[in-house]
């Protein structure tokens, strides 16, 4: 169970945590299913786009070490370019997360962790005026080993001057919870993104919450 009165730093995944793109994909991809007649679509998407994030980490962390990631970064940034598209500067909010987050800032230190790019990191924060409320943005361009990785999230306990012991990490998968328990952080999962309940507890998470708004109560 989380001691509230040991904890000094709260780490944040960006995507189904504090940014609202979950469902977005998931049901991009079940309308690529249903017309394949896949059963229960919905449900399978969400399954597939989970499962590709512990082998997706891997290949950038892959990337990294052998030197490829920067082209590859390039390369794809061109093509979007080629085809008339831009980074997204439209990301939504998970609801309640802006009340939370002034709820905790000021109380805590406040990081975000994420597997995301810098770019779309700050565009993200901007568009939301959240860039002063967090002291640290760690992305997968600052540790050669992403999470699962306990990597980015000590990176970030260091980079605050806060023992990794009294963090707490914030995410909504089983990715986030594995993290954070290898480092040696709190973890707290939230099923406003992919994860749930049975497989986020089975992962290790000292805390599931309904919705990353209800963090504050918590804390």
């Amino acid at each position: 169970m989380l001691d509230k009165d040991t904890v000094e730093a709260v780490l944040f995944d960006l995507d189904g945590t504090l940014m609202d793109t979950d469902d977005q994909a998931v049901e991009t991809l079940a309308r690529r299913l249903q017309r394949l007649h896949w059963p229960r679509p919905h449900r399978a998407a969400r399954r597939l786009i989970m499962a590709s994030e512990t082998p997706g980490n891997v290949l950038m962390t892959l990337l990294d070490v052998l030197g490829l990631d920067a082209p590859l970064t390039a390369f794809t940034d061109r093509l979007r370019r080629w085809r008339g598209l831009r980074t997204r500067d439209d990301f939504r909010i998970v609801a309640g997360a802006e009340e939370m987050l002034t709820a905790l800032n000021g109380r805590y230190r406040l990081a975000v962790v994420t597997t995301r790019g810098m770019d779309e990191a700050e565009t993200f924060l901007a568009q939301h005026d959240l860039r002063d409320t967090f002291e640290v943005l760690v992305t997968r361009e600052s540790t050669w080993r992403l999470k699962p990785h306990p990597a980015p999230i000590r990176h970030a306990a260091r980079l605050l001057g806060v023992p990794v012991e009294r963090c707490v990490m914030v995410g909504d998968t089983t990715v986030d919870v594995r993290a954070a328990r290898r480092a040696g952080a709190w973890a707290v999962a939230v099923l406003c993104g992919f994860g749930e309940r049975e497989e986020l507890e089975r992962a290790g998470a000292h805390v599931v919450l309904e919705h990353t708004s209800h963090l504050s109560s918590l804390l």
